[in-house]
This record gives C-alpha cells, structure tokens and sequence, in this order.
C-alpha cells in the first residue's frame, strides 16, 4: 500500500549511546487499541482489537508506534515480544478502513499529523522499517492468523516464533493492491525470490508450519500461547547471558550490513567497534566471567 521504504546509503555503524532512563511508563497498561506489560527484562505488547481479530487501524497504528517508543527507553528493558490479543496476531487492515480508501480514492495512513518516532533516525523512518533502528530486539510472537500489515510488522521484527496452525497471507494481490509495506524487500531476504515472489503475486494462505523450513521461523510452535511463551522465554535468556550493549550494536550491524554490499567495510567496521566495546564495563564483566567460571551480570 506503500512503497518499499528508500533507504540512502549506510552510515558507519557506532557504538549505541547510552540511553537515559525512561521510567515514566507504567509496568502495565492499555489504550484503546494496543496494550503492554514490562516483567523483568521482557515487554510485551499485545495488538489489541479482539473483536476485530485485531485488524489494523490508524488508531493501533500510532498506538503502537508510541508504546514501542515509551518502551526502547526504559530502564531494564531488554527486548520486546510483539502478538496479538487471541484469537489472531493480526488479520490485516479492518475492512471499514479498506473501504473508506475508496472513497477517498487514495491511501490515508490514519496517523496523526504528529507521531511517535521509535527507532532513532531518519535513516529508517519508515513503517515498519524503524523496527530495524530500534534500540533493542523486537520478537514477534504470531499467534494466530496473519495477513497484510500484520505480517508486515511480523517480516520487520528481529525474531519470529509461530503457532503452527496459524494462517498467514500477503493479502494485497486479492485485494488489488500491490506489495504494501516493504514486503517486497523484506520476503525475499527471508525466504528467498521463488517462494517470496509467490506469496506476493498470488496472495494464498499458507500456514505457520507450512512454511517451517523456509527461514522465516525462530520456532514453530503447537499453538498460539506456546508461541508467546517461547517469545518470552528466549527474551528471557537473551537478557540474562548477553550484554546489552552488545546485542544492540550487533542489531545495528546487522541493519546495516542489510542496506549494503561491502564485506570489506562490515570487517573494518567490526574491527573499530570491537575496538570501542573494550574499553567498557561490560566487556570487563564478560571477560571476568569467563576466566571465573561464572554467568555473566551485565546488570552492574
């Protein structure tokens, strides 16, 4: 429904900048169409629409946008789960919506002219592409049925894990709509040009587990509540051994060696910023725990 998000060429990657902390936000909560809860080190956001299997609307859209900001900057976060309130993950744009572009006779986002800017940078400022630039893991838990901007934000999140039984569907074709939300770039770096070009000419439904051994999936799961928890778990277990300096910078780096073909640079890159991460506390801490024999407590 969107172009494809442009992107200039890749800036140098950096060592993320320490975040101040944002503990404003509270543990838990809800607005109309999204709602949250932070346990420990895990967030986790639920699209929230049931009776509307949690179909996309303006409203969810800047919801999401600005709950996703609250959360890169808060203290002690460090990765957030993504699912849909069950029965779905998301079904797609609610259908009022869809019907209200015809008589408009053109594409309405339904964002306020002022939106919440997760992502930090002007280099990925697009829906969904800020979730590349986000801070900190994003893990979808798809739950359920996924179609269109659904699997949008799904394809632009760092991990997925799905209920095997769970419909999927690019949607657009059947609608008469092209490929919308950069699933033109994302499918075919996940599941390669065959398999991504037909899902976005021909729009069929396929499944969780039918698309197991494609590269899309961090785990298939027996069903929706199993794919939370295992979201949950590995956000868990990424939090408890990894630094987060690390995991974010390595986020960035993989964002940027995405926007470019250099290997050369990826290696000079890498060399810099190896360079910067140790002379900090976490890599002392690391390198601590190693000789001792100990987990790691990247939490001093």
């Amino acid at each position: 429904m969107t172009d494809p998000p442009t992107i200039p060429p890749t800036i140098p990657p950096t060592i993320p900048p320490t975040i101040p902390p944002n503990d404003g936000l509270p543990a838990a909560g809800e607005a109309s169409a999204v709602r949250w809860a932070v346990d420990g080190p895990v967030a986790t956001v639920w699209l929230h629409r049931p009776h509307r299997h949690n179909a996309w609307t303006g409203k969810m859209h800047a919801e999401y946008r600005q709950v996703m900001a609250d959360l890169e900057h808060r203290n002690g976060v460090r990765a957030v789960v993504v699912t849909g309130t069950p029965p779905a993950f998301c079904v797609g744009g609610d259908s009022e919506a869809l019907a209200g572009h015809v008589d408009k006779g053109g594409y309405d986002t339904g964002l306020p002219p002022e939106v919440a800017q997760p992502g930090g940078g002007d280099r990925l400022d697009a829906d969904f592409a800020w979730q590349l630039g986000y801070r900190l893991p994003i893990i979808a838990a798809v739950n359920g049925a996924c179609a269109g901007v659904g699997l949008a934000l799904a394809l632009f999140s760092d991990l997925r894990f799905g209920a095997a039984a769970a419909k999927l569907t690019t949607a657009a074709p059947k609608l008469g709509l092209p490929a919308e939300y950069g699933m033109s770039w994302t499918l075919p770096r996940l599941v390669g040009v065959a398999r991504a070009t037909d899902l976005l000419l021909s729009g069929r439904i396929v499944t969780v587990a039918n698309t197991a051994d494609w590269g899309l999936w961090n785990g298939v799961e027996a069903d929706g509540d199993a794919s939370l928890a295992a979201a949950q778990q590995y956000a868990r277990d990424l939090a408890a051994s990894t630094g987060p300096l690390a995991v974010a910078t390595t986020k960035q780096q993989i964002a940027d060696d995405l926007l470019r073909h250099d290997p050369a640079q990826s290696v000079n890159d890498s060399i810099r910023l190896l360079d910067v991460a140790m002379g900090t506390a976490e890599y002392a801490e690391g390198i601590a725990a190693l000789r001792e024999k100990r987990p790691p407590n990247f939490s001093l």
